[in-house]
């Protein structure tokens, strides 16, 4: 299959049982009917348990109004980085 995007051979990867198309040239990311739908409820079971929202939130969560100063071109992470990490 081929990126609608820069026409480059799109590539697959299983991220948790989602099987998702991305293209390696323009980072491209392509979804089939139903993997969005994936996505959400396993994000949704992982956040249902309080230690994990806890965890998550020590981890990518605000730790002050002022750390974009600190770090300014890092990019905030979140647990859909753990699905696109080409």
């Amino acid at each position: 299959m081929k990126c609608p995007n820069c026409n480059e051979t799109l590539l697959m990867s299983e991220k948790n049982g989602v099987e998702i198309d991305y293209c390696p040239n323009c980072r491209g990311i392509w979804l089939d009917r139903g993997e969005l739908e994936k996505i959400l409820e396993r994000s949704a079971d992982h956040y249902a348990k309080k230690e994990n929202y806890e965890a998550d939130y020590k981890r990518y969560g605000d730790h002050g109004h002022d750390s974009h100063k600190k770090h300014p071109h890092k990019k905030k992470e979140s647990f859909l980085s753990d699905f696109f990490d080409f």
